[in-house]
């Protein structure tokens, strides 16, 4: 069973290194990294984990940027002095939540889950994970255009964009709405087989994309039914999950 430690306090992670090793010696820490930026290379060079270990404040910022360029496909306890990202932590694949000073009863907690989730070969977490999100693929965002509330289904929606920190939605008839959430949240919310985060700048949904055209550095420009404020680009480490994504695999 192999595991990844994100967490940039050397000392925090050499005592949860210490409190696996009493209690389950069959972990194998195959790394440990301390940053935003290290941890998005790690996860675009290595083999998936099967469980991660993620601090939230990171040496160069938060541990939620991760998630902006790259989807963990494997279940992650968050480890963090704050109590004020639960929430968000359980937006992503999260299935715990420990707060530091790190306990021994709140890590075997936490790590019992996590094995009753994947007792059966990694099924039931499998499962769950897929009935997130068939259920995230139902959801209606609301929408505020002057002194109206507007509520959009997502299978209304064509793209979400962000630009100056300004967030936006698209439908596919082509109508542009603000936004009052973060591209983060948004990622969290609707990740799943309708929506895919194409780049920092973009979610798009499958039902949208028109086609895709081979560009520069064997990077892919997709072109959706509807006109986009920017192009759209895939990068060359990301083109297979996409084509995945798309094909629906």
């Amino acid at each position: 069973m192999k595991a990844l430690i994100v967490e940039d306090e050397t000392a925090a992670a050499r005592n949860l290194k210490v409190l696996l090793a009493m209690s389950y010696p069959q972990i194998d820490i195959v790394a440990t990294v301390e940053s935003v930026t290290d941890a998005t290379e790690w996860f675009a060079t290595n083999p998936m984990p099967d469980l991660v270990f993620m601090d939230i404040h990171l040496a160069d910022g938060n541990a939620f940027r991760i998630f902006d360029s790259t989807v963990i496909k494997c279940p992650i306890i968050f480890t963090t002095a704050y109590d004020q990202y639960a929430l968000d932590a359980f937006r992503v694949n999260s299935i715990d939540y420990i707060l530091k000073p790190i306990k021994q009863a709140d890590l075997e907690r936490a790590v019992e889950k996590f094995l009753l989730l994947t007792a059966n070969g990694r099924n039931e977490y499998a499962a769950r994970v897929k009935e997130l999100a068939v259920r995230q693929v139902h959801k209606t965002i609301l929408v505020h255009v002057k002194d109206k509330i507007i509520p959009l289904t997502a299978e209304s929606i064509a793209f979400f964009h962000i630009c100056d920190e300004k967030v936006t939605v698209t439908t596919s008839d082509g109508k542009c709405y603000p936004v009052d959430k973060t591209l983060e949240a948004l990622a969290a919310d609707y990740s799943g087989d309708g929506f895919f985060r194409a780049n920092r700048q973009f979610i798009i949904a499958r039902s949208a994309v028109k086609d895709i055209s081979v560009w520069f550095g064997s990077r892919l420009s997709i072109n959706l039914s509807v006109c986009t404020p920017e192009r759209i680009i895939i990068s060359k480490a990301r083109v297979p999950e996409f084509k995945e994504w798309l094909a629906g695999r």
